[in-house]
């Protein structure tokens, strides 16, 4: 690709194809050529000022924060993933014989505890996978404005998936709680009311 000798305007050589081998020239309006600009890599991974390197860095780590509350609910997530592993090989340990009447209530129970066990399971993958995004946006914010090029939409949708994951997992944390509490019913002449 070259400029045609001779020429004072800018024009743009196309190179030909099979069915058509001769080159050709296309004369380019003024606002195309403004656009065709070089690509200036001199200034990449060059920071200018030090306070700019500071705001670059404040503005790739206001996402961190909300990493420690999905460090906090993962730490919670993997507490009752635990401590229902830890009832269900309780239950395992003392079943019942076949035929005896609590035998039902303790099978109706690990069947329970399995299904609490998925949801949470699931709630865990969720939350772990917002957690990966936002590192993602976080490292990607910060070398992507080190090096000066601009994916803010990108960033945005990455940001807002990992808001959507994080959400998807505290709706099965809700439901695996409102299960677990409905499986814990107190009798009421336990609780001795009148």
């Amino acid at each position: 690709m070259g400029w045609p000798i001779g020429l004072h305007r800018p024009y743009l050589v196309v190179a030909g194809t099979k069915s058509h081998p001769a080159r050709r020239c296309v004369r380019l309006r003024p606002r195309v050529v403004e656009r065709i600009k070089p690509l200036d890599l001199t200034g990449l991974f060059q920071v200018s000022t030090l306070p700019g390197l500071a705001k670059d860095i404040q503005l790739a780590m206001a996402p961190v924060f909300l990493l420690t509350g999905i460090g906090s609910l993962l730490i919670t997530l993997t507490n009752r993933l635990a401590r229902i592993v830890d009832r269900a090989r309780w239950i395992e340990e003392n079943l019942a014989p076949r035929g005896e009447a609590r035998r039902a209530d303790q099978v109706r129970e690990m069947r329970l505890l399995d299904r609490r066990m998925r949801i949470v399971n699931n709630s865990i993958m969720l939350v772990t996978a917002s957690a990966v995004c936002i590192c993602t946006v976080v490292a990607a914010m910060f070398l992507l404005r080190l090096a000066g090029f601009g994916f803010a939409r990108t960033l945005s949708i990455v940001f807002a998936l990992s808001l959507c994951l994080l959400i998807a997992g505290l709706a099965l944390f809700i439901h695996e709680v409102r299960i677990a509490v409905r499986a814990i019913a107190i009798r009421d002449e336990l609780l001795e009311r009148d």
